[in-house]
């Protein structure tokens, strides 16, 4: 059974970490690793995850001095990871008990060095909303170019295949980038074709709004791709288009 590395960057989120370890004890799949990366909290987050830690060694806690960002949390916990496989997840989202047993499975089964899943939607009380977010099954470079499909709650790769990947150190939509960088590579990934995770839709999260993330998404192709400014403005039409009007059919409503 190979090791999975799970990052977890942290900053003052005590309302939610305790139940987004618990997923992961949850889970059924057990050779796992969570590295967690505490962003200088202010809070009693790190007090939580002490806890944690104190009854399974499997959870590590990593301090830092000052609020960094994180994306450079989650290269600090990246240099710490030891597993075969680097998984992701947020302090605020859960998994489901079976997700890294199928994604696992999923992954030596194809042969396969990345791989996601689609997940679902839950409020910040963790009540489940009628939303699940799905991808197209063969997913291009050129898609997730103009939409990031790829749930970062949901992503596994395999070093032995890529390698340790740094993550930009940027504000937000570093895991657009590093989905980019890794298509770039092997031109199409797969993701299970099942719900194995929930996102966290909270108020004050940037996420919550497309229109915020309007310049961190125009970001990507002025700085990470280097276009000019011209260019960019032409792309970033075409990914609103695609947000507006193409990935609407990927985003289910559902009543329960």
């Amino acid at each position: 059974m190979d090791l999975v590395s799970i990052l977890i960057p942290t900053y003052n989120c005590e309302n939610f970490i305790r139940s987004t370890i618990q997923s992961v004890l949850n889970q059924s799949y057990s050779h796992w690793e969570i590295i967690i990366v505490d962003d200088a909290s202010t809070d009693n987050t790190v007090v939580i995850i002490k806890e944690f830690a104190q009854d399974d060694n499997r959870i590590k806690l990593t301090e830092l001095e000052k609020n960094s960002g994180n994306g450079f949390a989650r290269n600090i916990a990246l240099d710490k990871a030891a597993g075969r496989y680097i998984a992701f997840l947020d302090a605020d989202d859960l998994w489901f008990p079976l997700k890294l047993e199928k994604q696992i499975q999923f992954l030596k089964d194809k042969d396969l060095p990345f791989t996601f899943s689609f997940y679902e939607w839950i409020d910040e009380e963790g009540n489940v909303l009628n939303k699940k977010i799905e991808a197209p099954i063969n997913l291009t470079y050129e898609e997730l170019f103009f939409c990031n499909y790829v749930g970062n709650l949901t992503a596994i790769y395999d070093v032995e295949f890529f390698g340790k990947i740094r993550i930009e150190a940027t504000q937000k939509r570093q895991d657009w980038r590093l989905w980019l960088t890794i298509l770039k590579q092997i031109k199409e990934a797969k993701p299970v074709p099942e719900s194995l995770a929930y996102y966290r839709i909270r108020k004050d999260s940037i996420s919550s709004s497309k229109f915020k993330l309007i310049k961190h998404n125009f970001g990507v192709y002025r700085r990470f791709h280097g276009f000019n400014f011209v260019v960019s403005c032409i792309y970033m039409t075409r990914f609103l288009f695609t947000q507006l009007v193409i990935k609407p059919r990927y985003i289910k409503t559902y009543f329960l």
